[in-house]
């Protein structure tokens, strides 16, 4: 959707700088993908063909939540990574004041639905991902939020002074930053 679009354009033009060189790997080639950058077809529950510590900075943005095993999939993130190297790792945030809100009312976390099933399978926590990259080798761990969030009931979003001061509470999306040990 938009929110996964603007993730990954923010994600790519923060990062431009240090890391001109770039190489997506999805299951499919989706809409807005950059024209200039290469792209290789995968099923991201799998081992990846790719060759270790072939990337220094290995991104999955709103892709975890998707796969069978997230803890296969990081430990394939860290293999991927350079020692010394990246990894980041985004997901929708389960603790944000919409998710708790909706789990309250409907039983659900919000991005996970009857609707997004089978697509969104797995919800998980800040300790979840915290957890999975100190059990995949990684270290440095920091957790950090999108900053954007919807307002309980409505298509509007937060003002962006609520989600600087309460980021956990208003953003959408949660990301994990880690390193693979040199």
């Amino acid at each position: 959707g938009p929110n996964y679009r603007l993730l990954v354009a923010a994600v790519r033009a923060a990062l431009a700088d240090r890391f001109p060189k770039y190489l997506g790997v999805d299951a499919v080639r989706y809409e807005g993908f950059p024209a200039d950058a290469a792209f290789h077809r995968a099923d991201l529950d799998r081992p990846l063909s790719l060759p270790d510590g072939s990337a220094d900075l290995v991104a999955a943005v709103e892709t975890i939540e998707h796969l069978e095993n997230p803890r296969a999939f990081v430990r394939e993130l860290a293999r991927l990574a350079k020692p010394g190297g990246w990894v980041l790792v985004t997901t929708p945030n389960q603790l944000s004041l919409l998710s708790l809100f909706t789990l309250l009312v409907k039983g659900r976390f919000s991005a996970f639905q009857d609707v997004h099933y089978p697509a969104h399978r797995t919800a998980l926590l800040e300790v979840d991902l915290r957890r999975i990259a100190s059990e995949c080798g990684l270290v440095n761990a920091e957790i950090h939020y999108s900053l954007e969030g919807r307002l309980i009931g409505t298509p509007w979003h937060v003002p962006g002074f609520l989600s600087r001061c309460f980021p956990r509470a208003f953003s959408d999306n949660v990301l994990l930053l880690a390193r693979r040990a040199p």
